[in-house]
């Protein structure tokens, strides 16, 4: 069955830094979570929602998540990968690399995510913006990481992760959508970041919003870990939300 949805970007390219000093030699994709690779969850996830292609966007170890996931056949969607080279580029610069595997619009999410959300409203809420960007946000109030938007229900008026302000009620959920030519830009082979360009296109008032009701999930951190494994326990774990 074909999908009318867009392929998603998956970053799994990062170095696990918060996870190593627990003794983590893997990417984080392949973190073992209720006895299976977090990946095997985000992909059953992603096909329940009415994705069918991914491109894995690798970086450390790379060549691991490959010989696992393969052609994406046994979780019922095509996966394809993109691989940093021998220099990590960053969120925004692997993203820059894939285009050539990627449609003219597509999702984005992070390699450690989890976010059981309406996948088809937020392609249409990016459809009907008109704009090349959209980032889906969460009213966080602090809870389950620092907040780091003001959003008037409508707009993003203010994006960032290091100056925070009292008025930021909201968090970045981790899923966006773009048309490629945001990435087209940033020069082949140069390291850059996601959070950058999300700035960037706020600034030139090309970043859509929508937002989203139901909690992020994430096993970057070893708390993150241990509630992403309670969820899927609950939910059931070949059972996606």
């Amino acid at each position: 069955m074909s999908s009318s949805l867009p392929p998603v970007a998956i970053l799994c390219g990062g170095l696990a830094t918060r996870l190593r000093a627990l003794g983590v030699k893997l990417p984080k994709a392949l973190m073992d979570v209720n006895g299976e690779p977090f990946v095997a969850h985000q992909l059953r996830l992603l096909r329940s929602r009415g994705i069918d292609r991914v491109v894995l966007c690798a970086g450390y170890l790379g060549e691991l998540i490959c010989d696992y996931v393969g052609d994406g056949s046994r979780f019922g969607l095509q996966a394809e990968f993109s691989y940093d080279g021998p220099v990590l580029l960053g969120t925004a610069g692997a993203i820059r690399r894939a285009l050539p595997l990627l449609d003219k619009s597509f999702f984005v999410l992070y390699g450690d995510s989890y976010l059981p959300c309406d996948y088809g409203m937020v392609a249409e809420a990016f459809r009907r913006s008109g704009q090349p960007s959209l980032m889906t946000v969460f009213r966080n109030e602090g809870q389950y990481d620092a907040s780091n938007i003001e959003f008037d229900g409508n707009r993003i008026l203010r994006y960032d992760k290091t100056h925070r302000t009292a008025g930021m009620r909201y968090i970045d959920y981790g899923l966006g959508v773009f048309d490629g030519g945001v990435f087209a830009g940033i020069p082949s082979g140069q390291p850059s970041d996601l959070a950058e360009v999300y700035q960037n296109q706020l600034a030139a008032g090309q970043l859509a919003a929508v937002e989203v009701s139901q909690r992020f999930y994430e096993i970057g951190s070893l708390e993150g870990l241990q509630e992403t494994a309670e969820y899927l326990r609950k939910m059931g774990s070949r059972s996606p939300a």
